[in-house]
């Protein structure tokens, strides 16, 4: 499906604990001087404008990043990437996750990132400006073909819209295999918490594969909206960088104070 497009849920409560926690990891793995590679499956159009029609209408930000920014010091690689997104782009601007990648990787770092939306693609090409490379590809396909990549080290972040609801059923199994092709990558996986719960069998499927150094942070917030049915964000990390851990506890006592 091509329906879905992330402008409308830019900037919530979800997309803070996602890319707080991703923004985490790109800073330990860039503390050493070794190349990384970056990899995304599903990446949207990478920045955001929360002034628009879209944003506005569901007032999503204006409940998550907008209410909760004090939650990160100047210091926070989070925090710091919304600065100069900010600085660059306007104070409406809001980094998706390849911006903030873009901000916080480096020259000798590379960026492969998936969108097979058509429209979204091209605003994702334009936002990047040649610093990735931008595939208009299905996302799973992008991965298997590229891991292990070059740079070996580095990131792989999957996060679907689950509106092929077979995704839920499918996940487990590409990521085992991902880990197998790639056994030293940090594969990180983004799920809602729905109200119907159901990511319940996919995050059992995953537990059962036993693999390395996993995280598995699930944070609960209000729905956005009454009826909304998402009441929460998780995000499973295979051989999660040092320091996630606490950030992840630090950000799950944080969301029960809303």
């Amino acid at each position: 499906m091509l329906s879905y497009q992330h402008i409308f849920h830019a900037g919530n409560l979800a997309d803070v604990h996602k890319h707080a926690l991703l923004c985490v990891m790109l800073q330990y793995l860039t503390a050493k001087p070794k190349p990384l590679s970056y990899i995304e499956t599903h990446a949207g159009r990478g920045l955001y404008f929360l002034d628009a029609p879209e944003a506005l209408k569901t007032g999503e930000a204006a409940g998550g990043i907008s209410a909760v920014r004090d939650w990160f010091d100047i210091d926070h690689p989070y925090r710091r990437a919304l600065t100069q997104v900010s600085a660059t782009h306007g104070e409406a601007a809001y980094p998706g996750s390849p911006m903030l990648a873009r901000y916080l990787l480096r020259d000798i770092d590379r960026l492969h990132l998936a969108e097979l939306h058509p429209g979204e693609n091209a605003a994702l090409t334009r936002a990047m400006a040649r610093q990735a490379k931008v595939h208009l590809q299905d996302g799973f396909d992008m991965a298997h073909a590229i891991c292990p990549p070059d740079p070996r080290r580095g990131v792989l972040l999957i996060d679907p819209s689950y509106e092929i609801k077979s995704d839920y059923d499918r996940i487990p199994g590409i990521i085992a295999k991902l880990h197998r092709k790639w056994n030293v990558g940090v594969i990180a996986l983004w799920y809602p918490v729905l109200s119907s719960a159901a990511h319940d069998g996919m995050i059992d499927s995953l537990t059962a594969l036993n693999l390395p150094k996993v995280l598995h942070s699930q944070v609960r917030f209000p729905p956005a909206r009454d009826g909304h049915r998402m009441v929460g964000s998780g995000l499973f990390v295979v051989n999660a960088p040092y320091g996630l851990e606490a950030e992840a506890k630090r950000l799950s006592g944080l969301f029960k104070t809303l």
